[in-house]
């Protein structure tokens, strides 16, 4: 029944005399999200987006779309030529469709874009309404206030349209219209979801993940890779840079306190972060930190490590709680994959007793025992890099 889908957009409207460029990103955005299924008509008239469905199904597309950043709801509808008639017919079709799913009350809404027709608005609701009333007789009731479903109509300058539900997206902005940021990637559960709700403000994403190789398996840099795959699904391609900390660990362990291993390994995975973001034309950090979730993420802890870097550090987890992060990793798809139990090179070198309240001064004079220069440029110098789609 339906051959047209009508994507609602939010913070987009109210970007004023760039708009344009916002509407121009989301299409090709919805393009591209779709191409696995097909190639689709997708184009904005009258101020809307709208996706041609031609042969095929609906729910199917509608799934895809929904998850593009930017878009609010995804509505299916009919769309036909312009007949007030017409439109009359497509109400009473979709009405039919609803009795039949067992909707018990109705109201019409009504939208007049062709302002030459002679009814307004509320005349042709009243009046689609008569008609619905007289053809489905008492096998539905009208309900103004309260309705289980609305049947929507709308009579354009080309067209007629009718359409009821909408299926909610996740909202945001169009991927690619804030700049690019690159994400501290771990295989736990905070991370993945950190990078989704930055990109959900329409940031482009890499990552870089950090291991202990071979002290940490294969099978935990597969995890990461997994993650990043489920992230390239929202995201686009994600380029991974993949890091081994080993020697710069080894280093610290034997030079620095046992309790500063944590936050020193911290502030070297910044630092090494920042510069690899300045290659790639990154201009800030992501990170899953959550304010006292762990030793490392006290204030005094997250004060330590900002001051490894220069450029700015985003924690969209930053005042949430471990239940609230779970239910985004499960409605984004990576809890699964999150949960395994795979090792990465922060818990293998976890001291028994890390430092909850490390002071700035006294970490800078423990990393003074080290030649900070020559690890990073060593690390660097051997990262991994691998583009990941979905």
């Amino acid at each position: 029944m339906y051959n047209i889908l009508i994507v609602k957009y939010g913070e987009i409207g109210v970007k004023g005399k760039n708009r344009y460029l916002f509407e121009n990103k989301l299409i090709k955005n919805i393009k591209n999200m779709l191409k696995p299924i097909g190639s689709f008509n997708v184009y904005k008239e009258y101020g809307r987006i709208y996706v041609d469905l031609e042969d095929y199904d609906y729910e199917e597309v509608i799934e895809e779309v929904r998850q593009v950043f930017g878009i609010v709801g995804v509505c299916p509808a009919i769309r036909g030529e312009k007949s007030y008639e017409n439109l009359k017919e497509l109400a009473l079709k979709m009405l039919e469709e609803k009795i039949e799913q067992g909707y018990k009350s109705f109201k019409v809404e009504s939208r007049r874009g062709d302002k030459s027709f002679e009814l307004n608005s509320q005349q042709m609701s009243l009046d689609i309404g008569g008609y619905l009333v007289y053809n489905v007789k008492d096998r539905i009731a009208v309900d103004v206030r309260n309705p289980e479903v609305k049947i929507k109509c709308e009579l354009r300058e080309n067209h007629v349209m009718v359409y009821s539900d909408t299926v909610a997206g996740y909202g945001g902005l169009p991927l690619g219209t804030n700049g690019r940021a690159m994400s501290l990637l771990s295989g736990g559960i905070d991370s993945p979801v950190a990078s989704w709700m930055v990109a959900k403000r329409g940031m482009e994403l890499e990552c870089v993940h950090f291991h202990s190789y071979p002290f940490t398996s294969e099978k935990s840099q597969e995890k990461v890779r997994d993650l990043a795959q489920i992230l390239a699904k929202y995201c686009g391609r994600v380029r991974l840079h993949k890091v081994n900390m080993l020697e710069i660990q080894k280093e610290i362990g034997l030079k620095c306190k046992e309790e500063e291993m944590t936050i020193i390994s911290r502030r070297f995975m910044m630092q090494i972060a920042q510069r690899l973001a300045d290659k790639r034309h990154c201009e800030a950090l992501v990170t899953g930190e959550s304010i006292g979730q762990v030793a490392s993420q006290t204030i005094q802890g997250l004060t330590c490590t900002n001051a490894a870097v220069s450029i700015p550090v985003f924690r969209p987890l930053i005042a949430m709680d471990k239940t609230e992060i779970i239910e985004i990793a499960q409605k984004i798809g990576t809890f699964e994959t999150s949960i395994l139990p795979e090792e990465d090179c922060c818990t293998v070198f976890s001291p028994k007793k890390p430092v909850t309240k490390p002071r700035l001064e006294r970490i800078e004079k423990s990393e003074s025992a080290l030649d900070v220069e020559k690890l990073i440029e060593y690390a660097i110098a051997n990262v991994e890099v691998e583009d990941i789609e979905f």
